[in-house]
């Protein structure tokens, strides 16, 4: 999606809300200077995990206090992060600002399952009645419990895309729950299986309710 092509040795990147830094890494191969930032603890995280790499820059911050000036980097990364914010709509006209004119911003938020089946919607409003709870406890427990369903329930799906893409086609096999994750590693399921059962806020937006609040913030193209 990101044009590297567009970015020279001078450019620079921000990745707000990093979690562990996994995104941070990956642009510190296509960036000389990359400011991963996060509010909670998972920036200590970071910092282990990035302590070799001297062009990522840490910062303990929050996406509606951004502490840089406006029109400050070339790219501006927000990858699952802005839709567990209350006024996600702040948030993503704080982050925008500090894209510079004709610079780039990519932003992941959760959409609202506009194309997807009754089916498909009821498996999956049916797992947040679980995350109400889950979410709920003390991060160890919450863990220990998101662990078991990455491998209770995020890997028999993934199976089962993987079977029927083998059987019937890529197509049908797409169809299935959580088929995105079938050419996943295991860490990423553990860290999304977390993501998505331990946080307690979660906002989901239609794809026209998404372009509306992109060009409220001043993003364009």
């Amino acid at each position: 999606i990101v044009d590297f092509s567009k970015f020279n040795e001078q450019s620079t990147a921000l990745d707000v809300g990093c979690g562990t830094g996994r995104w941070s890494i990956y642009l510190s191969s296509k960036f000389s200077n990359v400011y991963a930032m996060d509010p909670s603890k998972a920036i200590y995280a970071a910092a282990n995990l990035t302590k070799d790499i001297s062009g990522i820059h840490l910062i303990k911050a929050s996406a509606e206090n951004i502490p840089f000036e406006d029109n400050t980097f070339d790219l501006v990364i927000s990858l699952g992060v802005l839709h567990h914010i209350p006024d996600t709509q702040k948030a993503l006209s704080s982050v925008a600002k500090k894209v510079k004119k004709g610079g780039q911003c990519l932003i992941y938020l959760y959409y609202a399952l506009d194309n997807r089946s009754i089916f498909y919607k009821m498996i999956f409003y049916a797992s947040s009645f679980f995350r109400y709870f889950i979410s709920k406890s003390p991060s160890f427990i919450k863990k220990g419990i998101c662990d078991v369903i990455a491998v209770l329930v995020y890997m028999p799906f993934i199976f089962l895309s993987k079977f029927v893409k083998a059987l019937f086609g890529r197509k049908w096999g797409n169809k299935i729950p959580l088929s995105y994750y079938s050419n996943k590693s295991f860490n990423v399921i553990r860290n999304d299986s977390l993501d998505r059962f331990g946080t307690p806020l979660e906002q989901r937006f239609t794809k026209v309710q998404i372009e509306k609040m992109m060009r409220e913030a001043g993003l364009s193209d």
